[in-house]
């Protein structure tokens, strides 16, 4: 049962990670783009 729980977690990540990526990117290019690269974060 532990065992599943670990495995559906890393398919969550895993898919939050693809999901999330699209999105930082296009902020990323937005916001340097409207505040001369300033935005970046760690």
């Amino acid at each position: 049962m532990r065992t599943l729980a670990d495995i559906l977690r890393s398919i969550g990540s895993a898919v939050a990670t693809v999901v999330t990526l699209p999105f930082r990117l296009v902020a990323k290019l937005l916001g340097g783009a409207s505040r001369g690269g300033r935005a970046r974060r760690a």
